[in-house]
C-alpha cells in the first residue's frame, strides 16, 4: 500500500517529467517536419515534374504540423496558468518567445493557402492566394531558418535521450501522437491528392 508522502512523491515526479516529455515531442515532431519540409523544398526544383508529390506532401504536413503547434501551445499554456513543472523550466529568451508565434503563424498560412490553392485550381481568384502563398513562403522560409539553427544543434540529444530505455515516463503516448499525426495527414494527403488534376 502506498503512504500518502510516497503517493505525493510519485504525483511530483510526474508533473516534474511534463516539461521533458513536451520537449521531447516537440523534438520528434520536429525531426519529422525538417525531413517533410525537405522532401517539400526539392519539389519546388521541379514542380512540373513533381507536382503530385508538392501536393501530397503539403497535405500530409498538416497532421505534424498541428502536433508540433499543440505541442508548443501546451507548454505555454501551462507556464502561464502557473504549474510549478512548467515555471521552474522558465520561457526562452525574449526573441525565441518572438519568434515562435510568427513561424506558428506563417507555417498556418503557408499551409491554409496552399490548401485553398488545391480546392480552386486555375481560376482567377486563385492567382491572388497563390500571390499570398508564395509571400507566405518566403516570410516563413526565413523565419523557420532562424528557428531551426537555434534549435537544431539540441535535436540529437533529446533524440538519443527518448530512444534509450531509461526515457522520461509517457514515451509510448508521445510516440502514439506523432504516429497518430502521420496517420491523420496522411488520410488528408489521399483525400486531397487528386485535387492536383485542377492544376495540370
Amino acid at each position: 500500500m502506498i503512504t500518502a508522502p510516497a503517493a505525493v512523491s510519485r504525483q511530483e515526479q510526474r508533473q516534474a517529467r511534463g516539461p521533458e516529455g513536451n520537449e521531447r515531442l516537440t523534438a520528434a515532431t520536429g525531426t519529422v517536419l525538417l525531413v517533410l519540409f525537405a522532401v517539400q523544398g526539392l519539389t519546388i526544383l521541379s514542380l512540373t515534374r513533381l507536382l503530385t508529390v508538392h501536393f501530397f506532401v503539403g497535405l500530409l504536413l498538416t497532421g505534424p504540423v498541428a502536433l508540433k503547434i499543440g505541442s508548443t501551445g501546451y507548454r505555454a499554456y501551462r507556464y502561464y496558468t502557473g504549474a510549478p513543472a512548467y515555471r521552474r523550466q522558465g520561457t526562452p529568451a525574449l526573441p525565441l518567445r518572438l519568434l515562435g508565434p510568427m513561424v506558428v503563424l506563417l507555417s498556418t498560412a503557408v499551409l491554409a493557402t496552399g490548401i485553398t490553392l488545391a480546392l480552386l485550381g486555375r481560376s482567377e481568384p486563385a492567382s491572388q492566394v497563390l500571390f499570398l502563398h508564395k509571400a507566405s513562403f518566403y516570410l516563413w522560409l526565413l523565419a523557420m531558418g532562424l528557428h531551426v539553427l537555434v534549435h537544431l544543434w539540441r535535436l540529437p540529444g533529446l533524440l538519443g535521450s527518448e530512444l534509450r530505455r531509461d526515457a522520461v515516463a509517457g514515451r509510448g503516448r508521445r510516440w502514439g501522437l506523432l504516429a497518430a499525426a502521420l496517420c491523420t495527414g496522411l488520410l488528408v494527403a489521399l483525400a486531397g491528392v487528386h485535387l492536383v488534376n485542377g492544376w495540370r
